[in-house]
């Protein structure tokens, strides 16, 4: 019984996260814009077709990971307004699906900003997706989502308390998120063939990306608990 209550309460933290951010459609009507902008901003700024096309993978990762903190910062403030936290740890629930749910409805979020950063940079960046590559192009966006989302779940519910966390989380995330962004970039860049790199370079990064998003994802498990409660 433990376990069924333990995905129900993950289940329902994840369909919570999923309807406030289909109400209020804060991702689809802000988030994605900007990103969006700032792949049309680097356009501009690297006016090199050359330079696009080698940078586009580090762009896109870029363009992920700042929106993803401003998606975690909005959803914790939520819990933050509400006293919802709060409210789950004075009834005594377990914090370890809470955190289970929250990642998942996060990693939803990211893979569907991803999928528009990728044909975005297609459009704007004229990169072309090699048939050989699709496989590692996916399994890299989802082990470094996972990742991702693992760190900004867990910095994201410690700095939910705390006075400032709209400059303290990026002070957080970016500096423990910088070996998703540099394996990501690297599978993504070894997917995709730019400056000419194979396809099989792209396979030891995957597997750091994977390692990383378990490491984070086990850890995050054991350490979003007590986190929310300091």
């Amino acid at each position: 019984m433990a376990e069924v209550s333990r995905l129900a309460i993950a289940r329902a933290m994840f369909v919570k996260d999923v309807r406030v951010e289909i109400r209020s459609r804060v991702v689809a009507h802000q988030i994605l814009p900007f990103a969006a902008l700032v792949m049309v901003l680097f356009a501009f700024a690297l006016d090199a077709t050359n330079v696009l096309t080698r940078v586009a993978p580090g762009l896109i990762w870029l363009a992920v990971l700042f929106s993803m903190i401003i998606i975690v910062q909005r959803t914790f403030a939520v819990e933050a307004t509400d006293g919802a936290l709060e409210a789950l740890q004075a009834a005594g629930v377990d914090p370890v699906p809470v955190y289970w749910g929250k990642w998942a409805a996060l990693v939803t979020q990211l893979l569907v900003l991803e999928l528009l950063l990728i044909v975005t940079a297609i459009v704007l960046y004229g990169i072309e997706v090699r048939a050989g590559g699709i496989v590692l192009l996916v399994t890299t966006a989802i082990s470094a989502t996972c990742g991702l989302a693992a760190v900004g779940t867990i910095y994201g519910g410690l700095a939910a308390g705390v006075s400032g966390r709209e400059t303290l989380l990026p002070l957080l995330v970016l500096p423990v998120a910088s070996p998703v962004l540099i394996g990501a970039t690297r599978a993504v860049e070894a997917a995709l063939g730019t400056g000419g790199t194979a396809i099989a370079e792209g396979w030891p990064w995957l597997g750091l990306l994977s390692v990383f998003a378990v490491a984070f994802g086990v850890g995050g498990s054991f350490a979003f608990g007590p986190l929310i409660e300091d």
